[in-house]
């Protein structure tokens, strides 16, 4: 997922605020302070003092917080819509999804936390093991440094600062310094209805995530693939874990006995919902060549159809602005090194000339070398690739440096599953699009440089935010000293590995005292 201007690293002189503009518009909408090293660090210690106590609550202390916070975010859905609207460009019907979005996380995390989060007691893997009771105990990171990008900026914080929370730890998130307005909405909300102070915020350019990361315990990062490792490469210098959802191109395998008029209306979707700049957006399409011709007029006449404009409040619109200027220009880039090299634009192709807005675009006569096929574009564009079967579907669906997730339309969910089982992605939608982002059992884990780890979803969801601690005790009366502690003595040997060889050993080796010398 890109969101380059999140990078850690980067040195250059920076004004006292970052101001936040309007995309669709370019007027000014807000602004937050930058933090700098030193304050980023003072509000570390700060949570670590509170979180201790945090964690002492348990999951069914902390899941009170947690539903209060749903309701919180729930009575302030509209506001965080205008918010969103003002500093992403976003049409109003995709804006107001991420609030609900954040507050059925809310309820997972709250009702599912104390299962996921229970003391394990597995069993001994030999005889001698079962004279100790073993307990698998779950203890959170003190403090989760949380990066978040520009794309979705509020359900990209939910996603990631709510298990945190649920886990026992204290979080402190750095949004993108081009959308911060709702992140500072999110943190206030956690404020406002008086909970523990284990949240907080730090706003700023690469200086201030690089100060997250150097004062946090775990780091959970979500953005570009250029900063992901320079992210992981200051993880490692200080041995603290991580986990990266990074950029993606995921395909979409139209074979012939789908449901064309189903796959074009999920295609266009899926490859346009927020103009595009989703993590999973479709990103390109391989039809076979049976159906090229006819799911390509479909998905045309679908996308000639969107409407795309600026409309506030007003639900006019399907398809909205692009976050930046930046991302506007790698858009067109790809669109046109395509045309130049053969490729038709069959409707779009270019900037509409109104603020950051990129004309919905579909191209064919594309083929695996152009740009818009290997680099991930981020924006309101499917390019449509005809092969002459499944087989070359799934060869140049795995031919990329990503995969972070697919989709299969086909009429034939048994073959789906089997195509679905041939990809090298994280997730695969069967005859859906963006499914598995609002299926909060599953993990959502990119392969290959689409991530490392896995971000929310499930046991691993809340647990990669914990340390693992084994205990040990008796289950019997205990003797002064043990079999095997000193002094040492032949006999004593020579029955601890007698109990230990007819453990481990098969037959007869059972009772033999030794091996050849």
């Amino acid at each position: 997922m890109t969101a380059v201007e999140n990078s850690p690293g980067t040195s250059t002189a920076q004004p006292r605020q970052v101001d936040v503009h309007n995309p669709a518009t370019g007027g000014l909408v807000g602004s937050v302070p930058i933090d700098s090293a030193a304050t980023v660090a003072a509000k570390v210690a700060k949570l670590r003092v509170a979180q201790s106590e945090w964690e002492a609550m348990g999951p069914a202390g902390r899941r009170g917080w947690l539903l209060q916070f749903q309701d919180w975010i729930l009575d302030h859905a509209e506001h965080i819509a205008d918010v969103l609207q003002s500093e992403t460009g976003k049409v109003r019907s995709e804006a107001v999804v991420e609030a609900p979005m954040a507050a059925d996380l809310l309820k997972y995390w709250a009702n599912s936390a104390r299962e996921f989060l229970a003391d394990r007691n597995p069993k001994p893997h030999a005889p001698l093991g079962k004279t100790k009771r073993l307990t698998q105990v779950y203890r959170p990171y003190p403090v989760v440094g949380v990066i978040t990008p520009w794309n979705f900026p509020f359900a990209m914080p939910a996603l990631d600062v709510i298990p945190a929370l649920a886990a026992g730890a204290a979080v402190l998130l750095k949004p993108s310094e081009v959308t911060p307005l709702s992140a500072v909405e999110f943190v206030r909300g956690w404020t406002e209805i008086g909970a523990p102070s284990v949240l907080d915020i730090a706003t700023g350019y690469g200086e201030t995530g690089a100060a997250v990361v150097d004062n946090a315990d775990y780091v959970q990062f979500t953005g570009s693939t250029k900063t992901g490792r320079l992210i992981a490469q200051q993880c490692a210098s200080r041995l603290i874990p991580y986990s990266l959802e990074l950029g993606g191109k995921d395909p979409a395998i139209v074979l012939a006995d789908a449901d064309l008029d189903r796959a074009a209306n999920g295609v266009a979707w899926g490859g346009l919902f927020n103009s595009g700049q989703v993590c999973v957006s479709i990103e390109r399409v391989y039809v076979e060549e049976a159906v090229h011709d006819e799911f390509v007029e479909k998905l045309v006449a679908n996308v000639e159809a969107l409407r795309q404009g600026n409309d506030d409040r007003g639900y006019k619109f399907d398809v909205g602005a692009l976050a930046t200027g930046t991302q506007r220009d790698i858009v067109s880039k790809h669109v046109d090194e395509a045309i130049a090299a053969g490729a038709v634009a069959r409707t779009g192709g270019k900037p509409t000339g109104v603020g950051t807005f990129y004309e919905p675009t579909v191209l064919t006569g594309v083929d695996q070398s152009m740009s818009c096929i290997r680099e991930e574009t981020f924006g309101p564009t499917i390019p449509v690739v005809k092969v002459a079967n499944a087989d070359e579907a799934v060869r140049l669906a795995n031919d990329s440096e990503y995969g972070l997730s697919a989709t299969v339309w086909t009429g034939d969910l048994d073959r789906g599953e089997v195509i679905a089982r041939q990809l090298e992605a994280g997730a695969v939608n069967i005859n859906d699009a963006l499914a598995n982002l609002f299926s909060f059992a599953l993990p959502m884990g990119g392969w290959k440089e689409s991530g490392v780890g896995a971000r929310w979803g499930g046991p691993a969801g809340i647990l990669k935010y914990c340390r693992v601690q084994a205990i040990t005790a008796p289950r019997v009366p205990v003797q002064q000293k043990e079999l095997n502690w000193y002094p040492y003595s032949k006999r004593n040997s020579r029955i601890a590995m007698g109990i230990m060889r007819a453990s481990a050993a098969r037959g007869l080796r059972k009772f033999r005292r030794g091996g050849k010398s």
